[in-house]
């Protein structure tokens, strides 16, 4: 363990953004002494699992304050943030340490290697030159203020670490002791709930349509929520894909004060209004009147799903356009537009954990990520109330905020 009277910053976290303030105050002051204290058994976990092991490292939007509308919690402080760190940054300083981003359809960023190892080998390598302590299994139990700093106290280790600075990273604090200490330093936090999870739903309209996936949806907590787009994927339990975690992400709090048990509308179709739909449905009774309405699926909705919400409407599979009863076609057109379920529970997604709260953003100087209860503490990445939607945006926001820590803290 480092001498504890050696440490000019100590990073509580080895995940990305406590790896990211470790590195760039080490760039920005070198000499200086830096240690790493992870509690788990390995460091960049989660970095190691994002994007199905790809590691979805940002997102190509490059203009600040587009990419600040992508944060439920944290868009008015990050917006400026961005100006000093943003996309093309990350994508900037990747490159120079060895590691190409690629750009995908979606405006995701991955490394070329399409490997989260790229990632973590390049972290290990720049921290063992930087000469940068790292400590894994040294869980922080007490943080307590000095003279000169602060003096920490770890598990499975007896010997205190003194620091001059402390940089928080430990990711979501849910359930963590280190709870108690920073409310001992008088540190105010945000109540904790998920965010980024799949709706878990009972129906059968979709009871046999598990791996179906539509391109682009419009998805509201019913009756008159704002509408959250994207493509969305039925799965075994209910739903999932990227409109369903926009939703859950921008309605946290919301869809958590219902348990996860709640109303939510599907707009299968929201570049088509209804009346032109009703248009559309009249020209197939008058043209096309003996056709089946199961065979007569509406593009971009995949066959599977439009045989089943036409179904679910009165009509056989032999139900022809001219056939179609006015109470079934109304019944069609509501499927269509305002399609209704009912979440019965959540599943996070597999390779996004995000948790809403942390430590309330305006306790926090968001020009240097320090405590304006304790100086010299600070805090970045996910253990802040900020959270963003999927697609590289949390990591992003880790990058930005260890960024300026590092920046603070190296001219502190």
């Amino acid at each position: 363990m480092t001498d504890p009277s050696t440490l000019d910053l100590a990073v509580i976290g080895g995940g990305a953004s406590g790896f990211f303030t470790a590195l760039q105050y080490a760039e920005l002051a070198p000499g200086r002494a830096i240690g790493v204290f992870e509690k788990g058994a390995s460091f960049l976990q989660k970095v190691r699992i994002s994007g199905g092991g790809r590691c979805n490292v940002t997102h190509a939007c490059f203009d600040p304050r587009e990419l600040a509308k992508n944060y439920p919690r944290g868009s008015r402080e990050l917006l400026a943030a961005f100006h000093r760190w943003q996309p093309n940054d990350t994508v900037e300083w990747f490159e120079k340490h060895g590691v190409s981003l690629k750009a995908e359809a979606d405006g995701r960023m991955f490394p070329i290697t399409d490997s989260s190892e790229t990632v973590i080998e390049c972290f290990l390598k720049q921290a063992r030159e930087a000469r940068i302590a790292l400590h894994l299994k040294c869980g922080l139990q007490a943080i307590t203020r000095d003279s000169n700093g602060f003096l920490l106290r770890f598990e499975n280790n007896p010997q205190p670490v003194h620091a001059r600075k402390v940089c928080i990273a430990i990711g979501s604090m849910k359930a963590s002791p280190l709870l108690r200490e920073l409310e001992a330093l008088e540190e105010s936090v945000e109540p904790f709930v998920p965010s980024l999870f799949a709706f878990n739903v009972s129906d059968e309209r979709i009871a046999n349509l598990a791996g179906v996936s539509h391109p682009y949806v419009a998805v509201r907590v019913a009756p008159s929520g704002t509408p959250r787009h994207g493509p969305l994927l039925i799965t075994h339990k209910g739903f999932s894909g990227p409109a369903v975690l926009k939703l859950s992400a921008w309605e946290a709090r919301e869809i958590a004060a219902a348990d996860h048990r709640f109303d939510f509308l599907i707009d299968w179709l929201p570049h088509e209004s209804t009346e032109s739909l009703r248009n559309r449905f009249a020209e197939n009774r008058q043209h096309h009147g003996s056709r089946m309405v199961r065979n007569s699926p509406v593009p971009p909705i995949p066959r599977r799903l439009w045989e089943s919400l036409a179904g679910s409407c009165g009509s056989d599979d032999s139900t022809t356009w001219a056939q179609l009863s006015k109470p079934a076609l109304n019944l069609l057109l509501d499927n269509l537009k305002s399609c209704r379920f009912t979440a019965s529970g959540k599943t996070t997604n597999k390779d996004e954990f995000v948790t809403a709260g942390g430590i309330r953003r305006p306790t926090l100087d968001f020009r240097t990520m320090e405590s304006r209860q304790t100086p010299g503490l600070y805090f970045v990445g996910e253990c802040v109330d900020i959270d963003g939607v999927t697609g590289g945006f949390n990591f992003q926001a880790a990058w930005t905020t260890a960024h300026i820590a590092a920046v603070a803290i190296a001219g502190a």
